[in-house]
């Protein structure tokens, strides 16, 4: 797979198939962990995930909506360079304070598919925004990664805005727009171009 955006992303990876792609529906009428619907999520083969990934609108631990970018280098599946401002600063040196190689691990990535999501600082949401793709550092559990997995003092998530997505070669999603055929007439189904 390739995801790249227009704030300068593109990452190539290959998928896992023993690892969990989940898609949460938001209904919460079972006990369990329910987030809202629009979001689904994948972990590549982690040792896989190599480029340029670029936070922006959103990325936690930093509050609220971020007005510049956080770039990151991505070798191998860990994070060996972050450059940018303001946020970038404070996401390395929260990165930092754990004192953890794994912290600069990436856990997983999610698609942001929910049609009326916005970017608001709220992560629960911001990584729903459609179009949207998300990634997560740090902590990954055995149940989504069986033999992947790892530990880790805590985990984080960013937010990565107008995907353009790649399967085998074949464009899906153009600057968060489908262009697959089937998925795209589901988009407008849903009222997205």
């Amino acid at each position: 797979m390739r995801i790249t955006t227009p704030s300068g992303t593109d990452l190539e990876f290959e998928l896992n198939p023993e690892n969990v792609l989940s898609c949460d529906s938001g209904e919460a009428k079972t006990p369990g962990i329910h987030m809202l619907g629009g979001q689904i999520g994948f972990i590549p083969k982690l040792s896989s995930i190599s480029g340029r990934l670029v936070f922006e609108g959103a990325i936690l631990p930093v509050p609220g909506v971020i007005s510049d970018t956080v770039i990151m280098t991505v070798v191998n599946g860990v994070v060996i360079e972050i450059e940018g401002g303001i946020a970038a600063t404070i996401f390395r040196n929260w990165l930092e304070s754990f004192n953890d190689p794994s912290m600069f691990r990436l856990a997983h990535g999610c698609y942001g598919l929910n049609p009326g999501a916005k970017v608001t600082g709220k992560v629960l949401e911001d990584e729903r925004v459609w179009g949207s793709t998300e990634w997560g550092l740090g902590y990954l559990s055995v149940y989504d990664a069986p033999k992947e997995h790892f530990d880790a003092p805590s985990h984080c998530d960013g937010l990565c805005l107008n995907s353009s997505i790649w399967l085998d070669g074949n464009q899906i999603m153009d600057t968060g727009k489908f262009v697959e055929p089937h998925l795209r007439k589901m988009a407008q189904g849903l009222g997205k171009e």
